[in-house]
């Protein structure tokens, strides 16, 4: 089981063309691997997964398992609204070495519990390699309640959820009646650390990818059931939580992660740089936790 914190990676852009950056790429895995982070997620919502090409999309993810070698575990996204979509990429994903996929509910066409029963049934049934769940209603429109998630728990290679609702009472219930081995993930940086003192599994986190060292720290405490430990690190990333939500992700995090000097502040529309009106509150965010 993959556990601890899992960085949402974000996909760097030139600036001139907004092509990938893969230089910037393999800087940031190099990164995240010296400061800690247990598991990469590779073109997920945060990776801008929604502007990327299906051919751009399948080379970042082929990108960061060569680049990460085996040194920690890759997750790709491959979620789409389109089970034949969401099939196909998972497929390349495990052509490209991923160690598991992270799938979103599908967006935009609302399909019932039973469709999206039957959407993931069909994805894990496609392609033999590990799945997890992604249940983010607050950008997809689309909730899988906790009867679907334990519905769908019992497929063998269904092996988790990231449960993105920041809910810890259903957190809970998805805790106390999945199966043992089926891991339960935070979605929500502002909650994670409960849930994970809940009996969860890790973080699939935005705030990883300013302050990755922070954030590893904060889920071994949780995940040790070192509460004190762990609230006290929380309380230093909350300003970041925070400002990483003041517009839509990822336009905050990218402006901040290039501040860091990682990566350049280039993002492709319908998506726009980060306002200025923000930048100073994103700015004083990562002074606070002496990031900047």
């Amino acid at each position: 089981m993959i556990t601890g914190s899992i960085v949402a990676l974000v996909t760097p852009m030139t600036l001139e063309t907004l092509d990938v950056d893969r230089d910037a790429l393999e800087r940031l895995v190099e990164w995240h691997i010296d400061q800690g982070t247990h598991a990469l997620v590779a073109v997920g919502t945060t990776g801008e997964s929604a502007t990327l090409s299906v051919d751009e999309h399948s080379r970042v993810i082929k990108a960061v398992v060569d680049i990460s070698n085996g040194r920690i575990p890759v997750i790709a996204g491959t979620g789409a609204n389109c089970t034949r979509e969401a099939i196909a990429l998972t497929k390349a994903a495990k052509s490209a070495g991923a160690d598991a996929c992270l799938l979103v509910t599908p967006y935009y066409n609302k399909p019932t519990q039973e469709g999206l029963y039957q959407h993931y049934k069909a994805i894990a049934e496609g392609v033999d390699i590990d799945q997890i769940l992604y249940n983010v209603p607050g950008r997809t429109a689309c909730d899988m309640l906790p009867e679907t998630v334990l519905r769908l728990s019992k497929i063998k290679n269904i092996v988790g959820i990231k449960e993105a609702t920041g809910d810890l009472d259903r957190a809970a219930q998805l805790i106390d009646n999945s199966p043992k081995d089926f891991a339960i993930y935070s979605g929500d940086d502002h909650t994670a650390r409960e849930l994970m003192l809940l009996g969860g599994h890790g973080d699939i986190s935005v705030t990883a990818n300013v302050a990755p060292k922070l954030m590893s720290q904060m889920c071994e405490a949780a995940l040790n059931g070192n509460a004190d430990l762990a609230l006290t690190i929380d309380q230093q990333l909350l300003p970041i939580h925070d400002a990483m939500f003041v517009e839509s992700n990822p336009i905050p995090v990218k402006w901040a992660v290039s501040q860091q000097g990682l990566i350049t502040n280039a993002i492709r529309l319908p998506l726009t740089q980060l306002s200025e009106i923000h930048q100073v509150q994103v700015l004083n965010s990562l002074k606070a936790a002496s990031l900047a």
